[in-house]
């Protein structure tokens, strides 16, 4: 840990929260059929909003900024109202009147694939943070995904001017040469964005066109493929756990939380990718989206059983 050693790390989460509507399926429909839920929940979700409540449960000390649609917003409420139930300090949402944020439509099959249907909130795009500052003033490392640059940025870099490892999780494809990433003391893509950005489709060709406009530690993360990642310029890869997945819904989310909580720790490399994999996989085996977050002895109890 760094200077709060008797407290366990703070993390601050930042960019986009939305409200997730989830049933699972034997099998997607076809254009024009129905098909009969197994089970459904109405739950928080987005990057930064999941890996909160990963973060949490891992038992982080966890902040979440980011915009939300005003009180007229029913979505935005219940948002914020489960944020604040897992025990989040949402001092950094910025309410925007007359805004609305985002809900998703998400059907998962037998297999824990899924299929996504989005709304888009409106108003929140060009919204800025309040005060930086404070916001990262006692936080040992921030996680923020690129699904509201202009928000994330003004995070960055004030994180950067007092040198706390920033986490970057690349959900959402940009250019190569986006100033957001060369902000990023850690870039974790997933496989989507990361060959959406780069145009390449190898792992290590992709991650080393990229790494060429950052100076971070680079990886990507492909599901049940595992993490890649660029060791001095050499491509190294950490295996996925193998269970059974129910849900991957999050599962990304679950992952760039653990690593970054990991970070903040102190801890080596290999093991904060096992811890984060672990976490990631973990949240894999529970129907729920973002809420099927594992806790922290769950997961120190599931490394143990596979050591």
């Amino acid at each position: 840990m760094t200077e709060h050693a008797t407290k366990p790390p703070k993390i601050l989460c930042a960019g986009i929260a939305v409200q997730d509507i989830v049933m699972r399926v034997q099998r997607f429909p076809a254009p024009g059929t129905k098909v009969a839920a197994s089970d459904f929940i109405i739950t928080g979700g987005g990057c930064a909003a999941n890996a909160a409540v990963t973060a949490a449960r891992l038992g982080g000390r966890v902040a979440f900024a980011g915009p939300l649609g005003g009180p007229d917003d029913a979505v935005s409420e219940r948002i914020l109202s489960n944020l604040l139930n897992e025990g989040i300090d949402c001092g950094g949402v910025v309410r925007v009147s007359g805004g609305t944020a985002s809900v998703s439509l998400i059907l998962l099959d037998a297999t824990g694939e899924k299929t996504i249907a989005t709304r888009r909130g409106v108003k929140l795009g060009e919204t800025l943070p309040g005060d930086v500052a404070r916001l990262v003033s006692d936080v040992d490392a921030v996680l923020v995904d690129n699904r509201f640059p202009k928000f994330v940025t003004e995070v960055c870099r004030t994180a950067q001017s007092r040198e706390i490892p920033i986490v970057i999780d690349l959900d959402q494809e940009t250019k190569v040469d986006d100033p957001l990433l060369a902000l990023g003391t850690h870039v974790i893509s997933s496989t989507e964005a990361l060959f959406g950005t780069t145009g390449c489709m190898d792992y290590g060709e992709a991650l080393k066109k990229l790494a060429g406009h950052i100076s971070g530690f680079l990886a990507i993360t492909d599901g049940p493929n595992g993490v890649y990642w660029l060791d001095r310029g050499e491509l190294r890869h950490l295996p996925a756990f193998k269970i059974k997945v129910v849900d991957s819904l999050g599962a990304g989310d679950a992952f760039h939380a653990a690593f970054t909580l990991a970070l903040a720790e102190g801890r080596p490399l290999a093991d904060m990718l096992r811890f984060a994999s672990a976490t990631a996989a973990l949240k894999c085996t529970k129907f729920g989206g973002g809420s099927g977050a594992p806790t922290r002895a769950d997961v120190e109890e599931f490394l143990g059983r596979n050591s």
